[in-house]
C-alpha cells in the first residue's frame, strides 16, 4: 500500500483477488494510519438507487476533503463488481475530478477478477493501476499462523479459515459455506450467466477430486449431471478460474491450435477447495502415499498458478505418450519444466525428453531426490528465470 501513500494522484488503485485473502483488511490497516479524510463504502451493503450509488459515494468523499480543507483524501470502493456499468460510473466522476482539480485518490476492490478486468478494460483505459492479490503463501502461513509444511498442504492458503484447524469438521464447513458456496453464487451466479449451475458446481466438485490430473471433457462427461458439451465446460471452467476456485491448464506446444485441442489439466487454486470436499480425514490421506503425492503436487500447483498472475508468465505442463512434465512455465522464449516427485510417491517421467525436444532454460526436479517442497514453496517463481 506504500504506493498509494507516496505516490500523486496518478491512477485509480485496482485491488483485485479471491474471497477472503485480505483485501478489505489490508485496506482498513491504511486507513487506521492514512493522515487525510477517507470514506469507506462497500457495494455489498445496497438497498436502493443501485445506478446513483457511486456518485453518492464519490460526493460524500468530496465533501470530507471540502469540511477539512485537506490536501488531499481517499475513496475506497469495495465489491464494485456486483453494479452494472460501474466503470462507466467511475470513469465519469475520476473524469469531473480531474478536470476539476479534486485531489481525491481511488481505491476499487473486487473478488471478480472477470468482471473488473472487464470494466477496466472497456471504460477505465489508461486511469488505473492493479494490484492482484492471491490466495497466501506457505510462507505467510507459515509466519503468521505457524503453519508446517503438512499444514499447508491439506489446509492451503486461507487465513480466515486457519484458525478452525484444530476442528477439522468445522473447518471443512466454513470453508464450504463462507468460501466455496459463496464464491461460486455471489461471485459466479450472480454476476454472470450460467444456464446450468448445478453442472457448474459439478464440474467444480470432480475437478477438485482431480486436481493435479489430467483429463478430457469427453472422459469425465459421464460422471456429470445435466453434462450439456465441452464447449460449456470449457467455459464454466474458465468461469470457476476467474473466481480463483479452479483452473485448467493448457497442454505446453509451440503450437496454439495443439495447445486448445489437449485435454486441460485440472489445478486448484488453493488445496484447502480438495481437503474440504474430501470424505477423508488429514491423517487418512498422509497415510496414503498415491492421494497424499497429488496433494503435495496441487499445492505445487496452486503455488506457480497463483504467482503467474503477477509473475507475467504461463503455467501449462506437457505430456507426449509415455512421458509427462507436470507443469511448465513459459514466458517470451523461455520455458522452464518443474517435475514433482513427492518422497510419498513416484511422480513422472519425461525430464530427458523435455530437455531435448525444447532446450528448456532448466528442468527442476521437486522432493524425492530433487530441491524439497518447502523450499520450492517459499520461492518466487519469477527468480527462476
Amino acid at each position: 500500500m506504500n504506493r498509494i501513500k507516496d505516490e500523486s494522484r496518478k491512477f485509480i488503485q485496482v485491488i483485485y483477488g479471491p474471497r477472503q485473502v485480505g483485501k478489505t483488511t489490508m485496506v482498513t490497516q491504511f486507513l487506521k494510519d492514512y493522515p487525510f479524510p477517507w470514506h469507506y463504502a462497500s457495494a455489498d451493503q445496497i438497498i436502493s438507487d443501485r445506478n446513483a450509488w457511486i456518485a453518492v459515494q464519490w460526493e460524500s468523499a468530496r465533501l470530507k476533503i471540502n469540511l477539512e480543507k485537506a490536501e488531499e483524501g481517499l475513496l475506497v470502493l469495495d465489491e464494485v463488481q456486483k453494479l452494472e456499468n460501474w466503470s462507466e460510473s467511475v470513469k465519469k466522476e475520476w473524469d469531473d475530478d480531474t478536470f476539476r482539480g479534486v485531489p481525491l485518490k481511488v481505491i476499487i476492490l473486487g473478488s471478480s477478477r472477470l468482471l473488473i478486468q472487464k470494466g477496466l478494460t472497456e471504460s477505465l483505459a489508461g486511469r488505473f493501476e492493479t494490484i492482484f492479490m492471491e490466495h497466501w503463501s506457505f510462507t505467510e502461513m507459515q509466519e503468521v499462523y505457524d503453519f508446517d509444511l503438512s499444514d499447508f498442504i491439506w489446509f492451503g492458503g486461507y487465513p480466515g479459515a486457519a484458525q478452525l484447524i484444530g476442528n477439522e469438521e468445522r473447518w471443512k464447513q466454513y470453508v464450504h459455506d463462507s468460501l466455496i458456496e459463496t464464491t461460486i453464487s455471489r461471485d459466479v451466479l450472480m454476476l454472470t450467466r450460467v444456464d446450468k449451475p448445478s453442472l457448474l458446481r459439478n464440474l467444480f466438485e470432480i475437478g477438485c477430486q482431480y486436481s493435479a490430473q489430467i483429463l478430457s471433457f469427453t472422459k469425465i462427461m459421464g460422471q456429470l449431471q445435466d453434462a450439456g458439451n465441452p464447449t460449456t465446460l470449457a467455459h464454466y471452467l474458465h468461469l470457476l478460474d476467474t473466481a480463483g476456485l479452479l483452473g485448467g491448464l493448457e497442454k505446453f506446444s509451440p503450437s496454439e491450435i495443439r495447445r486448445r485441442a489437449a485435454s486441460p489439466k485440472f489445478q486448484v487454486h488453493n488445496t484447502a477447495l480438495m481437503s474440504a470436499l474430501s470424505g477423508y480425514t488429514r491423517n487418512e490421506i498422509r497415510t496414503n502415499p498415491e492421494k497424499w503425492g497429488r496433494w503435495v503436487e496441487s499445492a505445487v500447483g496452486a503455488h506457480l498458478l497463483n504467482h503467474s498472475r503477477s509473475g507475467r508468465y504461463k503455467l501449462s505442463y506437457w505430456r507426449e505418450r509415455n512421458d509427462e512434465i507436470d507443469f511448465v512455465l513459459s514466458r517470451n522464449e523461455e520455458a522452464i519444466g518443474i517435475e514433482v516427485k513427492s518422497s510419498f510417491g513416484t511422480g513422472s517421467g519425461g525430464t530427458d525428453a523435455f530437455r531435448t525436444k525444447f532446450s528448456p532454460k532448466r528442468v527442476i526436479l521437486v522432493g524425492k531426490s530433487g530441491i524439497p517442497v518447502d523450499t520450492l514453496l517459499k520461492t518466487n517463481p519469477q527468480d527462476l528465470f
